[in-house]
């Protein structure tokens, strides 16, 4: 895919801000953000639309990020090395009040887990902490237990008022523990787009859930749901650090 490093950045802008504001990014305020005029920031736009990495909702002025928008971005994210394995454990891309939140999550368990309640315990933190620091949907799945919590601060997010896109993700919900463990996603951070996931594909929602070591299951994961209106960085570093808390207590 052909793209100038102008438009790669307007698309980023529009990514970040429309995750801000759940309202269409139009060309004004990006024209006042790279000190260019509103029709050259058009002329790009039409670019990154037929590109169809973003597109025009109905009558609005402004653009909003596609799918297959935001998968250029998170990809990219990756292609930086934000995350290199070596440095998941000290994530530059949370602030160290959301880690001390993330990590109060667990502070019922002190040192090691030795027991199944405070198994339970670590596990209901760690969702418990995601559903607090990102407004989405928090969930994990042990040896065939799946816990969730979060669902109400979900559908509070402006996307929900589509009473359509809701009984989409309540079918995602419904099928999700089967899913996981029949396709064993095996990288250490998986995200699902929009389409690219395999149930609920209308919901328009993201899974972004990473892979942990647990002594109860090699199928261990947690992570988060929510609209494909997202930071990503933010919540994928949330992520892989809840995961990698985890394994260090389990």
């Amino acid at each position: 895919m052909e793209i100038t490093e102008r438009q790669k950045n307007i698309l980023y802008q529009i990514i970040e801000e429309y995750a801000e504001t759940a309202s269409p990014v139009g060309s004004v305020t990006l024209a006042k953000l790279f000190g260019v005029s509103p029709a050259t920031i058009r002329a790009e736009m039409a670019r990154l639309e037929n590109l169809g990495l973003i597109a025009q909702p109905h009558t609005s002025a402004g653009r909003v990020p596609t799918d297959a928008g935001y998968r250029f971005y998170v990809n990219n994210l990756d292609n930086s090395q934000q995350f290199p394995e070596n440095q998941y454990r000290d994530h530059p891309e949370i602030i160290p009040t959301e880690r001390n939140n993330l990590s109060r999550g667990f502070h019922a368990l002190e040192v090691r887990v030795s027991s199944q309640s405070r198994t339970d315990a670590a596990i209901k933190g760690a969702v418990d902490a995601l559903v607090d620091l990102t407004g989405n949907l928090g969930l994990a799945t042990i040896g065939g237990q799946l816990y969730l919590s979060g669902i109400s601060r979900l559908f509070t997010q402006p996307e929900f008022v589509d009473t359509r896109r809701v009984q989409a993700v309540a079918k995602l919900l419904d099928n999700l523990e089967p899913w996981l463990r029949e396709a064993a996603p095996g990288e250490a951070l998986n995200i699902f787009i929009g389409q690219e996931n395999p149930i609920g594909k209308n919901s328009e929602v993201s899974l972004i859930i990473s892979k942990f070591r647990s002594p109860f299951s090699d199928r261990s994961y947690i992570g988060v749901l929510g609209p494909t209106r997202q930071n990503y960085s933010r919540v994928m570093a949330l992520v892989r650090h809840a995961g990698n808390m985890l394994e260090d207590i389990l």
